[in-house]
Protein backbone atom coordinates (compact mmCIF):
# COMPACT_ATOMS: atom_id res chain seq x y z
CA UNK A 1 0.00 0.00 0.00
CA UNK A 2 1.56 3.71 -0.97
CA UNK A 3 1.61 6.02 1.65
CA UNK A 4 -0.87 9.20 1.88
CA UNK A 5 0.35 12.38 1.55
CA UNK A 6 -1.80 14.99 2.84
CA UNK A 7 -1.71 19.14 2.15
CA UNK A 8 -4.17 20.82 4.48
CA UNK A 9 -5.08 24.32 2.80
CA UNK A 10 -2.00 24.17 0.76
CA UNK A 11 -0.95 28.08 -0.22
CA UNK A 12 2.24 27.37 -2.40
CA UNK A 13 1.88 26.25 -5.93
CA UNK A 14 5.84 25.11 -6.43
CA UNK A 15 5.90 23.53 -2.84
CA UNK A 16 2.60 21.29 -4.05
CA UNK A 17 3.98 20.21 -7.59
CA UNK A 18 7.08 19.09 -5.78
CA UNK A 19 5.48 17.39 -3.37
CA UNK A 20 3.04 16.16 -6.31
CA UNK A 21 6.61 14.67 -8.19
CA UNK A 22 7.98 13.13 -4.73
CA UNK A 23 4.64 11.28 -4.35
CA UNK A 24 4.78 9.95 -8.52
CA UNK A 25 8.51 9.31 -7.73
CA UNK A 26 7.25 6.86 -4.37
CA UNK A 27 3.95 6.02 -5.47
CA UNK A 28 2.26 8.08 -2.49
CA UNK A 29 -1.13 9.39 -2.98
CA UNK A 30 -1.71 12.96 -2.85
CA UNK A 31 -4.28 14.37 -1.07
CA UNK A 32 -5.08 18.33 -1.29
CA UNK A 33 -7.63 19.98 1.32
CA UNK A 34 -9.67 22.74 0.52
CA UNK A 35 -9.69 25.61 0.29
CA UNK A 36 -6.36 25.79 -1.72
CA UNK A 37 -4.94 29.60 -2.47
CA UNK A 38 -3.72 28.44 -6.16
CA UNK A 39 -5.65 26.59 -8.79
CA UNK A 40 -3.99 23.18 -10.47
CA UNK A 41 -3.52 24.92 -13.49
CA UNK A 42 -1.36 27.03 -11.97
CA UNK A 43 1.77 27.24 -14.53
CA UNK A 44 4.23 26.64 -11.18
CA UNK A 45 2.43 23.83 -10.10
CA UNK A 46 3.06 22.35 -13.72
CA UNK A 47 6.60 23.53 -13.54
CA UNK A 48 7.55 21.68 -10.07
CA UNK A 49 5.91 18.60 -11.10
CA UNK A 50 7.34 19.16 -14.62
CA UNK A 51 5.85 16.32 -16.54
CA UNK A 52 5.28 13.45 -14.43
CA UNK A 53 1.75 15.48 -13.41
CA UNK A 54 -0.63 12.90 -15.21
CA UNK A 55 0.90 9.91 -13.47
CA UNK A 56 -0.18 11.37 -10.09
CA UNK A 57 -2.92 9.54 -7.84
CA UNK A 58 -4.55 12.54 -6.32
CA UNK A 59 -7.56 13.25 -4.50
CA UNK A 60 -8.96 16.42 -3.75
CA UNK A 61 -11.14 17.44 -0.64
CA UNK A 62 -14.13 19.81 -0.09
CA UNK A 63 -13.25 20.46 3.72
CA UNK A 64 -11.21 18.95 6.53
CA UNK A 65 -14.14 17.21 7.13
CA UNK A 66 -15.03 15.36 4.20
CA UNK A 67 -11.77 14.13 4.27
CA UNK A 68 -12.13 12.88 7.76
CA UNK A 69 -15.55 11.23 7.33
CA UNK A 70 -13.30 9.26 4.03
CA UNK A 71 -11.36 8.03 5.86
CA UNK A 72 -11.95 7.74 9.33
CA UNK A 73 -10.39 4.73 10.41
CA UNK A 74 -6.80 5.53 8.30
CA UNK A 75 -3.79 5.52 10.55
CA UNK A 76 -2.77 9.40 10.39
CA UNK A 77 0.11 11.41 12.04
CA UNK A 78 0.47 15.03 12.08
CA UNK A 79 3.52 17.15 11.13
CA UNK A 80 4.40 20.77 13.11
CA UNK A 81 6.75 22.81 14.81
CA UNK A 82 4.02 23.08 17.77
CA UNK A 83 4.79 19.51 18.34
CA UNK A 84 7.14 18.00 20.75
CA UNK A 85 7.75 14.34 19.69
CA UNK A 86 10.00 13.32 16.82
CA UNK A 87 9.06 11.70 13.41
CA UNK A 88 11.59 9.22 13.95
CA UNK A 89 9.91 7.45 17.35
CA UNK A 90 6.80 6.71 15.03
CA UNK A 91 6.68 3.28 13.94
CA UNK A 92 5.35 3.58 10.41
CA UNK A 93 3.24 1.39 8.74
CA UNK A 94 2.27 0.48 4.36
CA UNK A 95 -0.63 3.05 3.95
CA UNK A 96 -0.13 5.56 6.94
CA UNK A 97 -1.55 8.89 5.91
CA UNK A 98 1.10 11.80 6.77
CA UNK A 99 -0.61 15.18 7.33
CA UNK A 100 0.92 18.93 7.01
CA UNK A 101 0.04 22.22 7.23
CA UNK A 102 0.07 25.23 4.83
CA UNK A 103 3.36 26.94 4.36
CA UNK A 104 2.57 30.04 6.40
CA UNK A 105 0.52 29.31 9.65
CA UNK A 106 0.82 25.03 10.05
CA UNK A 107 -1.68 23.29 10.95
CA UNK A 108 -4.68 24.62 12.96
CA UNK A 109 -3.98 24.27 16.97
CA UNK A 110 -7.42 23.00 16.99
CA UNK A 111 -6.67 19.77 14.87
CA UNK A 112 -3.64 19.15 16.71
CA UNK A 113 -5.25 18.72 20.04
CA UNK A 114 -7.54 16.89 18.65
CA UNK A 115 -4.89 14.94 17.92
CA UNK A 116 -1.70 15.97 19.95
CA UNK A 117 -1.27 11.86 20.28
CA UNK A 118 -0.05 11.82 16.95
CA UNK A 119 1.81 15.01 15.83
CA UNK A 120 5.54 15.06 15.65
CA UNK A 121 7.69 17.46 14.57
CA UNK A 122 11.44 17.62 12.67
CA UNK A 123 14.07 18.97 14.66
CA UNK A 124 15.75 21.92 13.41
CA UNK A 125 17.75 25.14 14.99
CA UNK A 126 16.18 28.13 16.53
CA UNK A 127 17.33 29.79 13.59
CA UNK A 128 14.65 29.95 11.50
CA UNK A 129 10.69 29.20 11.86
CA UNK A 130 10.20 26.23 9.76
CA UNK A 131 11.60 24.09 6.93
CA UNK A 132 10.29 24.41 4.12
CA UNK A 133 7.15 21.86 3.00
CA UNK A 134 8.23 19.79 0.48
CA UNK A 135 11.29 19.68 2.03
CA UNK A 136 9.47 18.19 4.63
CA UNK A 137 7.26 16.24 3.28
CA UNK A 138 10.14 14.09 1.76
CA UNK A 139 11.98 14.35 5.15
CA UNK A 140 9.54 12.01 6.64
CA UNK A 141 8.08 10.08 3.45
CA UNK A 142 11.38 8.85 3.37
CA UNK A 143 11.87 7.96 6.78
CA UNK A 144 8.47 6.12 6.31
CA UNK A 145 9.87 4.55 3.58
CA UNK A 146 13.34 3.12 5.22
CA UNK A 147 10.93 1.64 7.87
CA UNK A 148 8.87 -0.34 5.56
CA UNK A 149 11.60 -1.02 3.00
CA UNK A 150 9.47 0.07 0.14
CA UNK A 151 12.40 0.43 -2.57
Amino acid sequence: MPFHIVLYEPEIPSNTGNIGRLCVGTHSVLHLIKPMKFLLNDKYLKRAGLDYWDKLQIEIHDSWDAFLMKYQNAQKYFFSTKADKLYTNISFRDGDFLIFGPETRGLPESILHEHWEHSYTIPMTKDIRSINLSNSVAIVLYEGIRQVGMF
